[in-house]
């Protein structure tokens, strides 16, 4: 497992914040039915490309795992974050859940029909994403697809903008500029998700939820 300071810091928050961090999200998706569209899309053109299963890296306390199972897929999570491992665990104890770092992923080669990266790679700092969206990569079968979510930056002439994420140190990107780094690494655009904010939103950022597949 690569280790550096980001990585560690983020963990450390994200150990501290988990049972706060679980009880918010727990229903996240009840109130966002465009978010759940993304997902039922995601599902459905795994589910037609092959039987393959569907990791979701940086899954937290395994919501959002579990509503990729009852989407039908083969799900199972994983996340740097001990503590947030425990929850979601003792949550759905029919799930499999594992400690990893999405940097050096104990996942054989192309095995996997779906990612799943779900606001987990915005801490990761913006010159070791490449290293990330290697493993992915690595990881997915041929023809297999990756939900990314992630939030916007303000300026298109700016690829990264760093931001005050609650619990750790996190960046808003480009959604043009992440998905050529995408496409560096292999992993082609095949369609976007752009939610503008709502009014009621804490940030006033735009969200992406860009879908890419491995040639």
């Amino acid at each position: 497992m690569i280790e550096h300071d980001a990585l560690s810091a983020t963990r450390e928050a994200y150990d501290a914040a988990a049972p706060v961090y679980a009880q918010r999200f727990r229903d996240e998706l009840r109130d966002r039915p465009l978010d759940r569209a993304m997902l039922g899309a995601f599902a459905e053109v795994v589910s037609a490309s092959g039987d393959g299963q569907v990791a979701d890296l940086g899954c937290g306390p395994g919501h959002i795992t579990a509503y990729l199972d009852e989407l039908g897929l083969a799900a199972f999570g994983v996340d740097t974050s001990s503590a947030m491992i425990e929850l979601a665990r003792q949550a759905y104890p029919d799930l499999r859940f594992d400690v990893g770092s999405m940097a050096a992923l104990n996942i054989a080669d192309a095995t996997l029909g779906g990612v799943l990266s779900r606001w987990s790679v915005i801490h990761t700092p913006p010159q070791e994403v490449p290293v990330i969206f290697a493993e992915f990569h690595r990881v997915l079968a041929p023809g297999g697809y990756l939900l990314v979510g992630f939030s916007a930056s303000d300026d298109p002439s700016h690829p990264t903008q760093v931001f005050d994420h609650a619990v750790a140190p996190a960046y808003r990107w480009s959604p043009d500029h992440f998905a050529a780094t995408l496409r560096k690494s292999g992993l082609a655009e095949v369609a976007r998700m752009v939610r503008e904010p709502q009014p009621t939103d804490r940030r006033q950022f735009k969200e992406i939820h860009l879908l890419a597949r491995k040639g």
